[in-house]
């Protein structure tokens, strides 16, 4: 299946996504992009011995660069991406897609017919409507909820530091009833799958369309996270490690108008152990079930909320 350019940029801000996620293969963890109006300030150039030379505008609803050096030829996100990848044509568009987890061409959920999506070039970039639910503070046996929050300021949470001391106290607990205990006792959580006036299913207030799937004592995290990413059926929401450090938590997008809650889960569930021989956490069940919020710099979430 070809894959236009057109629907990339659609879904990549005019192409700036494609540029900050190569750069990002050459400056980890710095801040590649400063975007001021339609322009960035300019940035390190990898292919001019990293100086910040390279310039990014946006002429006509599409990412383009130069350099203040004239070290590489002017052109667009996808001849930059080129010069990384090695690629051109349809294969590099088909690169990207699967890189940057654009999902063109994928089927659109768990019980839909297998067509092709063609998404239409928009004007200006949409903002997409970002789930919310409850958030408890600790311990987990407090039931009645602190805030409500969003997915991305979870996300947020997530990548930061609030809770980095909590995760590394935990992990260094080599005892699994200690371990157990104090997680319960220290870490804030969250129910995806809902807005309570208190933790239990009956309390709830709003459902947020989400669900959420506990992998526990995963031999390759990083592997299984990858497979997860790519999954053909489920497009991720978000994904993080677990506060143990040796499991996964998946929040995926679930419809309501075509199955229950429960149903849901059985059939994920069901997918799961067909598909990739894993067991899941059968709390998830439960549109109540606590999740706790750990430290991951690595914490993925789809990239249509930012």
């Amino acid at each position: 299946m070809e894959i236009s350019k057109t629907a990339i940029l659609d879904k990549t801000h005019y192409g700036l996504r494609i540029y900050s996620h190569v750069l990002r293969h050459y400056y980890p963890g710095e801040t590649v992009l400063s975007l001021s109006g339609r322009d960035c300030k300019p940035t390190k150039n990898p292919f001019n011995d990293n100086k910040p030379t390279l310039k990014i505008q946006i002429v006509n609803n599409c990412a383009e660069h130069h350099d203040l050096e004239n070290s590489i030829s002017k052109g667009d996100a996808f001849d930059f991406a080129a010069l990384h990848y090695q690629l051109q044509g349809d294969e590099l568009c088909q690169k990207l897609n699967e890189e940057l987890y654009l999902r063109i061409g994928k089927q659109k959920g768990f019980y839909s017919e297998n067509v092709i999506v063609t998404v239409a070039p928009q004007p200006q970039p949409v903002r997409v409507p970002i789930p919310s639910f409850s958030y408890f503070k600790a311990p987990v046996s407090n039931t009645v909820p602190f805030k409500e929050i969003n997915l991305l300021q979870v996300y947020h949470l997530l990548k930061g530091n609030h809770f980095a001391q909590c995760t590394s106290t935990l992990r260094s607990i080599t005892d699994k009833q200690e371990a157990r205990k104090y997680k319960a006792s220290v870490f804030d959580y969250v129910t995806f799958s809902g807005t309570f006036s208190k933790r239990n299913d009956k309390s709830l207030l709003r459902h947020s369309g989400l669900i959420t799937i506990d992998f526990d004592h995963i031999g390759n995290v990083p592997e299984l996270k990858e497979r997860l990413l790519k999954d053909e059926y489920f497009e991720t929401e978000l994904l993080f490690v677990s506060p143990s450090g040796d499991g996964l938590k998946w929040v995926i997008p679930i419809d309501l108008t075509k199955a229950k809650h429960q149903d849901y889960f059985k059939a994920i569930a069901n997918y799961l152990k067909q598909t990739y021989q894993l067991e899941v956490d059968q709390s998830g069940k439960d549109i109540s079930r606590a999740c706790f919020l750990a430290e991951d710099a690595g914490a993925f979430i789809n990239p249509k909320y930012l």
